[in-house]
């Protein structure tokens, strides 16, 4: 289950863990104009943790999640000297 609320300067995606056995703590997602943030609550410490992607690193983790093992650049190869 998973809900999306559109902020004033952000998008925001709360993905709740359903089913039976050992479930999850919700993660939020919050995609800004130059960033995106992952937040998890971890209830052993009570404390959020929080991680940041620039928004290329988003676009890299998605094209991630269709490709097999292996090393790989998105875009131009950079110039040599």
């Amino acid at each position: 289950m998973f809900t999306i609320e559109h902020e004033f300067d952000a998008t925001v995606i709360t993905l709740m863990d359903e089913g039976k056995g050992h479930l999850q703590e919700d993660v939020t997602v919050t995609a800004f104009e130059d960033c995106v943030t992952v937040e998890q609550l971890d209830p052993r410490t009570d404390q959020v943790h929080k991680i940041t992607l620039s928004l290329a690193q988003i676009h890299e983790l998605g094209a991630a999640l269709d490709l097999p093992e292996g090393i790989y650049r998105i875009g131009p190869e950079p110039s040599q000297p």
